[in-house]
């Protein structure tokens, strides 16, 4: 069993100052003043005073596995780590393949998710990578679905990219219907993860497949969308139809693209112009080759992304952007758990899986880490290591 006294809580909602105890994984009670006298019962207690206290935060477009790089056979990006992960407040990820679906295989993807769990966190991943015809490990992505645990959608599957399939309206509208059917029946998501690129058509395909069947807007979630302004405000439009949009937080805020928008910043120009705080979230991208090519589509420069910039861009929200905690935290709990239908994930309530992160309350930075009742970060540090760590 695990105590923690004493904190400030945002469940995401703020709750004030409470006690919250965590027993075989799960959020057992919070309560003003929790005090366990029983001298058999096994007991941690975490000081949590000068700590705000809010859910563990959810990654959902991760490149786990090794691969992919953007510049030929030396730049593939390497595996992630467990502590990669944990320190920068993650507790939960979804895994994806990208570009490469070829030398990234869906049975090494797995294979990694169940590593993961083994290891301490929670973990999911998409089927598929860039390519139309989806390349999934069953017969088919529906199949991956229903019958593959981890599976919880599709993606990310790449449009208006020069490095995309170039897949047409109708096979687009295909993907998305068998995610959805895949989904209800495994009460699943279904979710369909869509790679936007910077080109012309921008979000009309994914605006022509909603207005022109029954599929809802909400069974996509198009990320990058803060990668260049004209997508970024074809984005608000997408969202004003109650879709959701997905801003990535990989980049260096100090030599961002010619047109990008910082994660941090598109968050309050969305709310400024009249999008639901529920509609929006945050991801990595992390260990995702991040090529840079010039206008002629030849590739100039490469970076990685980086677990870390995840709750970077909700801290500068929160410090630089003027956002309330309670909103900016959103983006990376409650809102992806929603998207992706984690009834146990993104929020502080009974009965919900015991994923926290510890924030020191004057500077914001991550010091406690609990995954599934568990400390994997203490003082800033990791104490539980991968086993190749």
């Amino acid at each position: 069993m695990l105590l923690i006294k004493g904190g400030t809580i945002y469940s995401p909602e703020k709750l004030g100052i409470k006690d919250i105890i965590i027993a075989g994984g799960k959020i057992e009670a919070i309560a003003d003043d929790i005090n366990i006298g029983m001298s058999n019962i096994s007991l941690d207690v975490i000081d949590a005073s000068s700590h705000i206290v809010v859910p563990g935060f959810i990654d959902s477009h991760v490149h786990l596995i090794g691969g992919g790089g953007e510049g030929g056979y030396s730049t593939r990006t390497p595996e992630i780590q467990l502590t990669q992960i944990t320190t920068s407040g993650i507790t939960t990820v979804v895994g994806c393949l990208g570009t490469d679906g070829v030398t990234r295989s869906m049975a090494s993807l797995i294979a990694k998710a169940r590593a993961l769990e083994e290891e301490g966190i929670s973990a999911y991943c998409y089927t598929g990578s860039y390519d139309v015809p989806v390349r999934s490990l069953m017969k088919t992505p529906k199949e991956d679905i229903i019958m593959i645990d981890k599976i919880i959608g599709i993606g990310e599957i790449a449009i208006v990219d020069h490095r995309s399939s170039q897949p047409t309206i109708e096979a687009l509208k295909g993907i998305i219907a068998d995610a959805r059917v895949g989904g209800i029946l495994s009460g699943k998501a279904g979710i369909v993860n869509i790679h936007m690129g910077d080109g012309e058509r921008l979000l009309s395909d994914l605006i022509e497949i909603i207005n022109t069947t029954e599929l809802p807007i909400t069974q996509i979630i198009p990320t990058h969308t803060n990668r260049s302004l004209r997508l970024f405000d074809n984005s608000i439009e997408f969202a004003l139809m109650g879709g959701y949009v997905d801003l990535t937080t990989s980049s260096d805020p100090q030599h961002l693209d010619e047109d990008e928008v910082k994660a941090s910043t598109g968050l309050k120009r969305l709310l400024e112009a009249g999008v639901k705080i529920d509609l929006i979230g945050f991801s990595s991208d992390a260990q995702g080759s991040l090529p840079i090519f010039n206008n002629k589509r030849e590739l100039v420069g490469l970076g990685i992304g980086s677990t870390k910039s995840l709750f970077r861009e909700v801290r500068d929200a929160i410090l630089q952007e003027g956002l309330r905690i309670e909103e900016a935290i959103k983006v990376i709990t409650s809102n992806p758990a929603r998207m992706l239908k984690l009834s146990k994930k993104g929020i502080i309530d009974r009965g919900m899986d015991g994923d926290l992160v510890l924030l020191k309350s004057d500077t914001l930075e991550i010091d406690t880490v609990i995954a599934m009742g568990k400390v994997m970060v203490e003082k800033g540090r990791p104490v539980v290591k991968g086993t190749f760590e």
